[in-house]
């Protein structure tokens, strides 16, 4: 199980004014690509509200070609996410970039 802290928590609006329909934070002590600690998009059925913490399973990796790094997919422990949903969800910020979805 991974343990996540959510900084855009649902419904967040950033500064170029995209607004966050699922939770979305960070892995606290594991470092990403970008020498931050690695993003987590969280994309559950069981999440219907906006979480401050969220401990769950590793669904997805979503790889960046045009960034440095890439983005995990959270979900609740023994849900199983498709790719197509994995897209619909996060489709507000990845549409910026270049990227493919490894299932895990």
């Amino acid at each position: 199980m991974l343990r996540a802290v959510m900084d855009r928590p649902m419904g967040y609006q950033d500064k170029f004014g995209n607004i966050y329909p699922i939770n979305y934070g960070y892995i606290p002590g594991l470092l990403g690509g970008d020498g931050e600690e690695q993003d987590v998009y969280i994309i559950s059925k069981q999440v219907t509200t906006p979480l401050e913490r969220f401990e769950g399973e590793l669904a997805a990796i979503i790889h960046r070609t045009d960034d440095v790094e890439d983005k995990w997919v959270l979900t609740s422990a023994g849900e199983k996410v498709t790719e197509q949903t994995i897209i619909d969800c996060t489709q507000f910020i990845e549409q910026y970039f270049n990227s493919w979805i490894e299932l895990l």
